[in-house]
């Protein structure tokens, strides 16, 4: 959190997932289209509070303010989120099987 002290920085590489590819792609693509921007980000992220510094990712955090500042801009609705979240879910329990591998 801002101010206290966290130790060292890791300055080994990291390898990034392809859902957090995704992620930097949503928040370009949003702010490019113009449905937010990086304030509108920031505050969703400080929105969230201390709690989600310390259970959620860096990319978890970032997912979530994109997604509730494309619900503020009124790009889709919670409900239309959540019949989404099912179809998706009903595909199956990896990509690999959605994918049929």
């Amino acid at each position: 959190m801002g101010g206290q002290d966290a130790g060292p920085v890791p300055q080994a590489g990291h390898d990034f997932a392809l859902w957090e590819k995704r992620v930097d792609a949503l928040m370009i693509l949003g702010s490019q289209a113009g449905h937010f921007t990086v304030d509108g980000l920031r505050r969703a992220l400080e929105d969230m509070g201390e709690d989600a510094f310390e259970t959620m990712t860096y990319y978890e955090r970032w997912i979530a303010a994109i997604n509730q500042n494309l619900i503020e801009a009124g790009v889709y609705s919670i409900e239309e989120l959540g019949r989404k979240m099912e179809e998706v879910q009903a595909r199956a329990t990896t990509y690999g099987e959605a994918a049929g591998g």
